[in-house]
C-alpha cells in the first residue's frame, strides 16, 4: 500500500507492506536506480511474506511523487538523481522510514536495510551512519568509485560501520567489477562489525530483478535465501 511519511523536505510518498502475523521485525526497502517501481514494491512484498514490516521510501520525491525510470532509460535515471542533492538527502529519507518502523514498535537493533544497485550502495551509507541490527546491499555501485558527482565513494568509512553489512555481486557486471569487489572486501577487514561479501561468478548487474535481462534465477535465489540468514542472524 501506499503511504506518505514526513520528511524536512516535505511529504515523502513509500511503498509499504506488512506480513499477516506477528512481524520479526521492520526492513527498509532501498530503491534501484529507476525509483519505487513495480519491482521494489513486489520486492517489499516478498519482504512482508518473510516476516518483516517493510517499507520503501521514494527516494526521488523531490522531483514530484512517483518519479520512476524506465529499465535501459539512463537518460531519465540522470534527471530522477538530479531531485536528490546528496547523502545527506539520503539519509534524510532512510531515517524517515526508520521513524515509521520505530513507530510501529520496533527498536533499532530489529530493524535492517536492503538496498539494489543505488540501493545497495544507500545500504552501506547506512550502515555507516546508523547502528541498526542489519543491512544487505545487492549490486551496490558506488561504494568504490563514484558514479554521481553528489555520491563521493564510501570505500574509505568502511571501518566506520555501525551496522553488520553484507554485500551482494556478480562478476560479469561490467559496471562493478570484480577487482573493486575485492578491494572493498580487503576494506571491510578494518570494521568493528560482522561483514560479509559474495560473488556469484555468472551473474551481471541486476541479478536478482526478475524483469530485467541480467535476471539469473537461481543465483537470485541463493542471495535471498543469504538475506534473509543474515537477517535471521543479526536481527536477533
Amino acid at each position: 500500500m501506499d503511504i506518505v511519511l514526513s520528511t524536512p523536505d516535505g511529504p515523502m510518498h513509500a511503498y509499504a507492506a506488512r506480513p499477516d502475523v506477528p512481524p520479526r521485525g521492520g526492513l527498509v526497502v532501498i530503491q534501484e536506480a529507476f525509483g519505487v517501481n513495480a519491482h521494489i514494491a513486489d520486492v517489499t512484498r516478498r519482504a512482508a511474506a518473510a516476516g518483516f514490516d517493510a517499507v520503501a521510501p521514494e527516494l526521488f520525491h523531490r522531483g514530484g511523487a512517483g518519479l520512476t525510470a524506465e529499465y535501459g532509460d539512463f537518460e531519465r535515471v540522470i534527471e530522477c538523481f538530479g531531485s536528490v542533492p546528496g547523502d545527506t538527502a539520503v539519509l534524510t529519507d532512510i531515517d524517515a522510514a526508520l521513524d515509521h518502523l520505530r513507530a510501529a514498535g520496533h527498536a533499532d537493533e530489529r530493524i535492517g536495510v536492503i538496498g539494489f544497485c543505488f540501493g545497495g550502495r544507500a545500504s552501506f551509507l547506512a550502515a555507516r551512519h546508523r547502528a541498526l541490527g542489519a543491512a544487505i546491499g545487492f549490486y551496490g555501485g558506488g561504494i568504490v568509485r563514484a558514479r554521481f558527482p553528489q555520491f563521493p565513494p564510501l570505500v574509505d568509512g568502511a571501518a566506520e560501520l555501525r551496522t553488520p553489512w553484507l554485500g551482494l555481486f556478480g562478476d560479469r557486471d561490467g559496471s562493478i567489477p570484480p577487482d573493486e569487489v575485492e578491494e572493498l572486501r580487503t576494506a571491510l577487514t578494518a570494521a568493528p562489525v560482522t561483514t560479509e561479501i559474495v560473488r556469484y561468478p555468472e551473474a551481471g548487474h541486476g541479478f536478482h530483478c526478475d524483469v530485467r535481462d541480467d535476471y539469473r534465477e537461481a543465483d537470485a535465489r541463493d542471495a535471498w535465501a543469504r538475506t534473509l540468514a543474515f537477517l535471521d542472524e543479526h536481527l536477533a
